[in-house]
């Protein structure tokens, strides 16, 4: 009889103790179930600011969703040029991306405007509008497109103009065959000043400026330093002809997943990484004409920039516009 009272609260012991690890079990095997690695892609290198913020952000967000989600930067082309990963996000195979204006106006057109020429006046202008009814509107518009979530904007920086020419005004750059990104709208800057653009891949410039297929193309002074445009021309002209921006896009199917805290988690963060590596770039900028000088670049300062901005001007709601009049006109109002 003792033999098996005691064989007996033996099972009752070992019954309790599994009941206890499995309770125990539970919530981590519910929490690992809830755990979702994603994959954020853009084309810009690991020194630059866009990509040092995104990895901030990738860590952040592991940190305030206390682990459910894990996020891998991918830099620098890695999983395909511009283009590649935009379709990449449909596809289901990338989560989160960088891309420029130009890329989500395929999808509704208006969200292109910033990259037109002169169509941001100033930082103060860019910030404005990133924080706008419009933009947010605009927004609005492209998820019910694409189904995909725009979330953030972040400052790109100004756009300026490498050759092996000197250039100060419009009529400088007539003839030239100017390298543009390859979307519509960078051409009306060209079309501008009477240059031929020329569309070519983000990832293919360098060798297209060494090889001499191209003339000179235009990009924000980091940009230039960074991708080392500067190795292979002459001149640097402040044109300042475009206040470029990159916007962060989620993946529909994964944003509409997220419970509403996540999605506020996301979106601060987001937003909090677009901002930091605005003022990164911002800073970099003021900086970077005197670094280019100490590399042998000349520096021109004294370009016609009121001829520039007159000429685009011009042809602000011309044939490579893809906004309608109302937007244009609710933009410029933006303070």
């Amino acid at each position: 009889m003792e033999e098996a009272s005691m064989s007996s609260q033996l099972k009752r012991l070992k019954k309790t103790a599994i009941c206890t690890i499995t309770a125990l079990a539970l919530p981590l095997l519910a929490g690992g179930a809830k755990a979702e690695n994603l994959k954020w892609a853009h084309v810009y290198e690991e020194s630059t600011p866009y990509h040092e913020w995104a990895e901030w952000a990738a860590d952040e967000i592991n940190t305030r969703t206390d682990g459910r989600y894990t996020i891998e930067v991918y830099p620098a082309a890695s999983l395909g040029k511009e283009s590649e990963i935009n379709e990449s996000l449909s596809l289901g195979t990338v989560d989160i991306i960088y891309t420029g204006s130009t890329f989500v106006g395929r999808v509704y057109g208006p969200l292109a405007i910033p990259s037109g020429p002169f169509m941001l006046r100033d930082f103060d202008h860019f910030n404005a509008y990133a924080n706008s009814d419009l933009f947010r509107d605009m927004g609005a518009e492209y998820k019910k497109e694409a189904a995909h979530e725009i979330v953030s904007l972040t400052y790109y920086g100004r756009r300026m103009v490498t050759s092996n020419k000197m250039i100060k005004t419009p009529a400088d750059m007539k003839g030239m065959k100017l390298r543009v990104p390859p979307a519509p709208l960078f051409q009306m800057f060209a079309e501008s000043v009477g240059a031929n653009a020329t569309p070519i891949a983000f990832s293919e410039v360098y060798l297209a400026l060494s090889q001499g297929a191209v003339d000179g193309q235009e990009n924000p002074l980091p940009t230039i330093k960074f991708k080392k445009f500067h190795e292979v021309q002459k001149y640097i002209s402040l044109t300042g002809h475009i206040i470029d921006s990159l916007v962060t896009v989620v993946a529909g199917q994964r944003w509409d997943a997220m419970s509403d805290a996540d999605k506020e988690i996301f979106s601060t963060v987001l937003k909090e990484a677009a901002a930091g590596a605005g003022r990164d770039i911002l800073k970099s900028e003021n900086e970077l004409a005197d670094w280019f000088r100490g590399e042998g670049v000349e520096v021109i300062e004294d370009v016609d920039r009121e001829a520039f901005r007159s000429a685009a001007m011009k042809v602000h709601n011309g044939k490579y516009a893809s906004w309608p009049q109302d937007i244009y006109d609710r933009f410029q109002a933006i303070k």
